[in-house]
């Protein structure tokens, strides 16, 4: 075990890309030891290999979080190397933008897997490690604004998302007394990896139309960066936030609550919008 100086810890699924890195990133430059967890670990090495803090620590773990043995392994391996863990984040997802009427029980049955399954029990693997040594953590689960507001395609995505968020409140419900916390964070659109893989029926990728659809109906007008949701999740799980739990705080720039797009709006009150 190598944390002598009681160095604060953080796991960091999906943290190869996007909002998982810039996460894993935050924390990283906030001086928490980071383990980073991805199926596809190569880009994480990249970054790394470039960091000049020789104080840094981290462990890369790399695997299916649809393994259940590989998730036993993730807790072991943060508790053997530090002795803790203070901060979870599950943000690793998998989704195809299948509609329910072309979704395949295999593509059902992983996508629930990696963004449900793997957040429950990474988070009570954590929690049976740490409450018999007295310490808690602070779980984050990653939920988006799908959760209620669905497309009619990424069927199952948008189910486990409402998912999520359920898991996040019995969370907060069940490990409270333990001092543990439990947080979803729900945001609209940001521009990942993830969010530009849309193709229409003849293959030509219209990612960017959608994401315009989408900022076109945002009040502040643009999606939000990667290092924008990291930094709501590194607030969250500081003390200034420690009499928040069971809740889900969504970063969207306004988008939900806005009826209708701005073109329209112009259209109707034109020196207004």
């Amino acid at each position: 075990m190598e944390n002598k100086d009681n160095q604060r810890v953080a796991l960091v699924t999906g943290a190869a890309n996007g909002i998982g890195m810039a996460i894993a990133q935050k924390y990283t430059a906030e001086g928490y030891a980071v383990a980073w967890v991805d199926r596809n670990v190569a880009p994480i090495h990249n970054y790394l290999t470039f960091q000049s803090e020789a104080k840094a620590r981290y462990l890369v773990l790399e695997g299916d979080l649809a393994d259940m043995a590989f998730l036993q392994y993730v807790v072991q391996a943060c508790m053997d190397r530090w002795g803790r863990i203070d901060v979870l984040v599950n943000n690793a997802a998998w989704r195809t933008s299948d509609t329910l009427t072309h979704t395949s029980l295999e593509d059902w049955n992983r996508t629930l897997a990696v963004n449900v399954t793997a957040p429950a029990f990474l988070s009570k693997f954590t929690a049976l490690a740490l409450i018999s040594l007295q310490q808690h953590c602070v779980f984050i689960n990653m939920s988006s604004i799908m959760a209620d507001n669905v497309a009619g395609y990424a069927s199952a995505y948008a189910v486990c998302k409402g998912a999520i968020e359920s898991l996040t409140y019995e969370l907060a419900t069940l490990y409270g007394p333990h001092g543990f916390r439990a947080l979803a964070i729900r945001p609209g659109s940001v521009d990942t990896t993830l969010s530009n893989d849309y193709v229409d029926p003849q293959g030509a990728n219209i990612s960017t139309d959608i994401r315009a659809e989408i900022e076109g109906r945002t009040p502040l007008g643009r999606s939000a960066s990667s290092e924008e949701i990291a930094n709501a999740v590194f607030w969250l799980t500081t003390p200034d936030a420690g009499f928040i739990t069971g809740t889900t705080l969504t970063i969207d720039g306004g988008l939900v609550h806005n009826f209708n797009s701005y073109a329209l709006k112009k259209r109707l009150k034109a020196n207004e919008f």
